[in-house]
């Protein structure tokens, strides 16, 4: 009897040091703990002496459509892309005027800066709707939210959103100094042209100060979407051709239940072809149940993603928590409250410049060594 007791009693310490060493392998903290994130772009550190660099503006010009002067920028300015050229941080950023019926006509303008943190701005926007083809996607709800990068031959490449008032579209246009473009139209065509899309992030290297798109695997590669990512791959940087499965857009990266990215994910820079992979800055936004508890419903926050240099669809790692969030006062309060919205990255005199939309209203910038 005694053995059998003896016998018992061991069976039960061997249980429970089995559930223990269960528990401790699967917990998220330990697991956090010892995860490799060296593949990742951190630290960045927010310049408050400077923040927020660029506000509302009472810049000036002549609309083509309406025939008639505008204050294109007096609403808001946010969600730059970012180009070192010449030496000097060109800042291509979204501003809305007051007039539009959505929330005001969006156009794109730029500031100079040759020490990335000090901005010039020019009095007109260099990119806008017009009496053109893309009149009829742009209109006027405007265009928005550049990303670009350069091909070899030193041409830039420009991904932007057209949005009509209803449905927002991927777009691209091209430009030899980020002063003139062309609009080559829309990213996805065919049976998706009518497809919600927008926010696209080529893949691409860093060649000095230079953003330089890259192919693997013979073909361009695009990341897009604000719902989940998906993919589109070119020969050419201009035609773009989505990957499907099942006759459908190919999800690569989702949204989280209980994370910070647990509503919706979303393009933020280019895509950066490193030795450990590609990785892909984005934006994601917190439900207002079942994300993240220390956010508030609906922040947006910044998180990087990890994908293999070889194949671009697939998911290799991913940050367990946002690596940017909004907790400045411009960044709480605004057009849209509790946003930090990353779009513009640069390496810039050996240090990383990243420049985000602040509440949908102003523009900051942190930096990285």
């Amino acid at each position: 009897m005694e053995a059998m007791k003896h016998s018992a009693s061991i069976a039960k310490s061997i249980l429970l040091l089995t559930v223990f060493v269960w528990m401790g392998c699967s917990s998220p903290s330990t697991h956090t703990e010892t995860r490799d994130t060296t593949w990742a772009l951190l630290p960045f550190q927010k310049v408050d002496s400077v923040n927020p660099i660029l506000s509302a503006g009472t810049g000036k010009f002549i609309c083509p459509i309406l025939k008639k002067e505008v204050l294109w920028e007096e609403k808001d300015v946010f969600n730059p892309a970012a180009v070192v050229r010449h030496d000097t941080v060109f800042l291509i950023y979204r501003a809305e005027d007051v007039i539009g019926k959505y929330a005001g006509t969006s156009r794109l303008g730029l500031a100079t800066s040759t020490d990335g943190l000090h901005f010039s701005r020019q009095a007109e926007p260099v990119f806008y709707p017009q009496e053109d083809a893309m009149k009829i996607y742009e209109w006027e709800g405007g265009v928005e939210d550049p990303r670009i990068v350069e091909s070899e031959d030193g041409l830039y490449i420009m991904t932007y959103t057209a949005y009509d008032g209803k449905l927002a579209r991927l777009c691209l246009a091209t430009s030899p100094d980020l002063l003139h473009w062309k609009k080559e139209g829309l990213v996805l065509q065919g049976k998706y042209t009518d497809t919600w899309s927008k926010s696209g992030a080529i893949i691409a290297k860093q060649v000095g100060e230079r953003i330089v798109a890259q192919k693997i695997n013979g073909k361009y590669w695009m990341y897009f979407g604000d719902t989940d990512l998906f993919l589109a791959t070119s020969d050419d940087l201009i035609h773009w051709q989505p990957i499907e499965s099942n006759g459908k857009l190919r999800s690569v990266l989702q949204p989280r239940n209980g994370y910070f990215d647990s509503r919706l994910v979303e393009s933020g820079a280019f895509a950066l072809l490193t030795e450990k992979g590609i990785v892909l800055m984005y934006n994601g936004m917190n439900l207002e149940q079942g994300g993240d508890s220390t956010l508030a419903s609906g922040a947006y926050c910044a998180g990087q993603a990890l994908f293999d240099a070889q194949d671009p669809t697939r998911l290799i790692d991913r940050l367990e928590k946002n690596f940017l969030r909004p907790d400045k006062p411009y960044e709480i309060t605004g057009q849209i409250n509790q946003v930090c919205f990353v779009e513009g990255l640069v390496h810039f005199r050996g240090q990383w410049f990243l420049y985000f939309g602040t509440a949908d209203s102003k523009i900051a910038v942190a930096v990285s060594q």
